[in-house]
C-alpha cells in the first residue's frame, strides 16, 4: 500500500512538471520575436503615418515601423534599385503599376487604401479666388510637383490642362520634388499660388484653400499599398496592411481629411 501511494505520488510530481513545462513553452513561444517594418510611403502620408504607426506600436511592443517618405515616383525607383522595405503605399496608381509589371509586388497583396481631392492654394492674405486668377498679374508663380515622378503634379497638369490653362502658365509654373516641398513654397512666400491634395493645405494655417480642382479634370486620386516581394516580412508586412485599413484605421485618415478610395 505504501509502495502504491509513493508511485502514485511519483506520477502526480511528474505530470505537474510535465504541464508547468508546457505553460513555460507556450509563454516563451507567445513572446513574438522583434520584427522590423520598413514602409515606403507617398510624402502626403506624413502626418497621419506617424500617429497610426505609434498606435499600432502600442499594441504590438515587438514590432518597429520605420518610413520612408517622398515623392511616389521617387520611391518607385529606389524600390527598382533595390532598396529594402516591406510595404509600399503610393500616391497614384501608376507608380504601383510599373513594379506590378516588373513583379516586384506581391500582387494578391495590393488594394486601394484611400483617397484624396486636389485643391489650389495661396498664402493666407492671397487676393486669389479661383483657377482663374493664376493667369493674372498678381501671380508671379506657382508651384506644382514635378509630373513625371510627383503623383500631386501630375494631377495638377491633368487639372489645368483640362481647364485650358496650362499652356497659359508654363512661364510661371516651379516644379518641387514632393508635394510637401509645394505647400512650403507657399507658406514661406516663395511662391504666389500652389497645387497640393486637401490634407496637405488642412496642416497648415498660414495657408488658405483657393478652390478644389474641378470633377472630372483630373483621374481620381487613389493611394494603392501592396506588400513586396523581397520583404522578409510578409506575414508581419500583412497585418500592418490590415490595420491600416481596419474601420480604427480609417477613422484617424478621416480626420486627416483622407476619403475612401474610388475603386
Amino acid at each position: 500500500m505504501k509502495k502504491q501511494l509513493m508511485l502514485w505520488g511519483l506520477i502526480f510530481c511528474l505530470l505537474v512538471s510535465a504541464a508547468g513545462c508546457s505553460k513555460e513553452a507556450s509563454r516563451t513561444d507567445q513572446q513574438a520575436q522583434p520584427v522590423n517594418l520598413t514602409v515606403a510611403a507617398a510624402a502626403s502620408l506624413t502626418d497621419v503615418s506617424k500617429e497610426l504607426s505609434k498606435v499600432y506600436m502600442a499594441a504590438h511592443p515587438n514590432v518597429t515601423i520605420t518610413y520612408n517618405f517622398a515623392a511616389s515616383g521617387t520611391l518607385q525607383k529606389q524600390i527598382e534599385e533595390g532598396a529594402p522595405a516591406d510595404l509600399f503605399i503610393s500616391a497614384a496608381k501608376s507608380q504601383m503599376d510599373n513594379l506590378a509589371a516588373k513583379q516586384l509586388i506581391i500582387a494578391a497583396s495590393r488594394q486601394n487604401l484611400l483617397g484624396n481631392e486636389l485643391v489650389l492654394i495661396g498664402p493666407k492674405d492671397s487676393g486669389l479666388t479661383g483657377f482663374d486668377g493664376l493667369t493674372g498679374a498678381a501671380i508671379g508663380k506657382i508651384a506644382i510637383g514635378t509630373p513625371e515622378s510627383v503623383p500631386a503634379g501630375q494631377y495638377a497638369k491633368d487639372t489645368l490642362i483640362s481647364m485650358g490653362l496650362w499652356d497659359k502658365l508654363q512661364s510661371k509654373l516651379v516644379q518641387a520634388k514632393d508635394v510637401r516641398a509645394v505647400l512650403t513654397y507657399v507658406e514661406t512666400g516663395n511662391v504666389d499660388a500652389g497645387l497640393v491634395y486637401r490634407t496637405d493645405a488642412a496642416t497648415k494655417s498660414t495657408v488658405k484653400i483657393v478652390a478644389a480642382a474641378p470633377p472630372g479634370s483630373s483621374k481620381p486620386i487613389v493611394y494603392p499599398m501592396a506588400i513586396l516581394a523581397s520583404s522578409k516580412q510578409q506575414p508581419e508586412a500583412q497585418k500592418f496592411a490590415d490595420f491600416l485599413a481596419s474601420e480604427e484605421a480609417m477613422q484617424v485618415f478621416a480626420r486627416y481629411g483622407f476619403t475612401q478610395p474610388a475603386q
